[in-house]
């Protein structure tokens, strides 16, 4: 297998979450890209048809299937469905998540279990699931946050929470699963990419928050699904239990 090659999926099968809109979107075209048949998974699931032709415009199939991560019988039932449509799990991809801006003292507890629930537990209730049917070679890449490592001037408390547990729970269903059942467990942590998150920040925030990046500007969806990409092909083979920053060196300064 020559260095290029191994960075295909051809005929492998993704779980994206939260592949309704954003990264998830980006995620999900460039494992079809890569050769992959894609699961796209989401709450919104009407929002799904746009991703969907989006994975067959590259000549891969992709199936839809409501998903609400925080229920781990949904997890299982849009597991039960890639298997029944298409036989195997190769790699899942736990985007789904959301976040708040509340200062700590008006935080009500509901709000911060929600964000913990979809961002921390949902990775694990679908992780979970996956890990039950993937065979030797198989990736798992959450999504986790330089939120989760640094600050960035906004209180979000529970979503930063919840990104750091995200490298913990990477680090334990790594050490767990790779002996045992041959599955990799990675995480990356994006710095500022265009999403539907950052269209809700106030304006100028991006920008202030921006001139701390050695690089001086917000990401490319593409560099991230790249990495993401890597990780989950055969070229990431000997990473695992590891969180792989990409933020265009915020995180640095």
């Amino acid at each position: 297998m020559s260095v290029l090659d191994a960075f295909r999926l051809d005929d492998k099968v993704v779980i994206v979450t939260g592949a309704s809109s954003g990264l998830g979107v980006s995620f999900a075209r460039a494992c079809a890209e890569a050769g992959a048949d894609v699961v796209l998974a989401a709450r919104r699931v009407e929002k799904l048809a746009d991703t969907a032709e989006l994975v067959r415009g590259t000549g891969r199939r992709a199936l839809t299937v409501a998903t609400d991560v925080v229920d781990p019988e949904q997890c299982q039932a849009m597991v039960d469905a890639a298997m029944t449509e298409f036989g195997r799990v190769d790699v899942l991809v736990n985007n789904a998540g959301v976040g708040t801006a509340v200062p700590a003292t008006r935080e009500t507890p509901d709000e911060f279990r929600a964000v913990v629930d979809i961002n921390l537990n949902g990775s694990y209730w679908a992780a979970q699931a996956c890990g039950r049917v993937m065979q030797p070679g198989s990736s798992v890449i959450n999504i986790s946050s330089i939120l989760g490592i640094t600050t960035a001037g906004l209180p979000q408390a529970a979503y930063s929470a919840s990104k750091a547990a995200i490298s913990g729970l990477t680090r334990d269903l790594a050490q767990q699963w790779g002996v045992r059942k041959g599955i990799r467990v990675n995480a990356i942590a994006p710095g500022f990419f265009k999403s539907e998150m950052t269209d809700q920040y106030k304006p100028g925030y991006l920008e202030s928050v921006i001139e701390r990046a050695a690089l001086g500007r917000v990401g490319d969806p593409a560099e991230l699904a790249a990495t993401l990409v890597w990780l989950a092909s055969p070229a990431g083979g000997y990473v695992t239990g590891q969180t792989i920053v990409v933020d265009g060196g915020v995180t640095i300064t």
